[in-house]
């Protein structure tokens, strides 16, 4: 997702991979919302698609949320939407439109792009990279050219992710 959580000047970018039907990356965000925290604008958060073949409405899920970004509000809509991975896997897409409605995004428009496809090129090209850099499951990071998979476990990834930017950031 070209949405990022500051400006794009940022001295030290953490490229999270997600699908945001995958409750792994739902715990995850307990962490970015840490690193956030903790680095505030020295830390550029990107989120990155990589729907898994495993999660049905995964796909649909990454197009939505580049519509997000371009209404102003990607990030809000992802960390709602992974809140309701549950709830995605059972009701299916209108669960995409229902967190548009309530985050007050045009949902007209939410849904024309959803039937047009105008964000198909974005998630492939992020899922085409991601498969370039050997991402095989969510939540991975990437952070000064290191791929750290948090698919398996995330025990004590903040931690390498922290110390990975502080040595960034002390360069």
């Amino acid at each position: 997702m070209s949405d990022s959580t500051t400006a794009p000047a940022s001295p030290v970018v953490l490229e999270a991979w997600f699908d945001l039907q995958c409750p792994d990356c739902f715990q995850a965000l307990d962490d970015v919302r840490a690193l956030r925290e903790k680095y505030g604008d020295r830390l550029d958060v990107q989120l990155r698609h990589f729907p898994l073949a495993k999660h049905k409405h995964a796909y649909a899920a990454a197009q939505a949320a580049e519509e997000a970004v371009d209404q102003g509000k990607g990030w809000p809509y992802a960390e709602a939407l992974l809140a309701r991975t549950a709830e995605l896997g059972e009701r299916g897409e209108p669960v995409l439109m229902e967190v548009a409605t309530e985050l007050g995004l045009d949902a007209e428009e939410f849904d024309t792009a959803l039937i047009d496809g105008r964000h198909l090129l974005t998630v492939d090209a992020d899922e085409a990279e991601g498969k370039a850099i050997k991402v095989t499951g969510t939540p991975t990071y990437v952070i000064g050219g290191e791929r750290l998979d948090g698919g398996q476990s995330q025990d004590g990834l903040r931690e390498r992710i922290e110390g990975i930017a502080d040595r960034l950031l002390t360069a």
